[in-house]
């Protein structure tokens, strides 16, 4: 005779509940938690996490495209860090030092 384990069945549950969901699903879902998460820690002043969601609302990622929210959350992280003007249309998630040059482009090596 098996035992009823109480712990094990919910989480099984919500396996069997995840198993079913398009992957697109999962990770829209885990895009708009993250940007929640992101949009918390700016509201309690971290300025990199102020410019994260500056790039996320003038990206659209995670959340609607919406540029003056943006530019709200950039300029209140550049009241702070002056460079964050030029990481402010970048993809979110760059970072400045991840390039020595200011453009998108690619760099060919010769």
């Amino acid at each position: 005779m098996q035992k009823y384990d109480k712990r094990s069945s919910k989480i099984g549950g919500e396996a069997e509940k995840q198993r079913g969901l398009p992957l697109s699903e999962v990770v829209s879902d885990c895009i708009k938690r993250w940007f929640a998460d992101t949009l918390k820690e700016a509201k309690a002043g971290d300025i990199n996490m102020q410019v994260l969601v500056g790039q996320m609302y003038y990206s659209g990622y995670g959340v609607p495209r919406d540029a003056q929210k943006g530019k709200i959350w950039i300029t209140k992280a550049s009241r702070v860090r002056s460079s964050v003007w030029k990481v402010s249309n970048k993809r979110p998630g760059y970072n400045a030092s991840d390039s020595d040059s200011d453009s998108d482009e690619p760099v060919e090596n010769s």
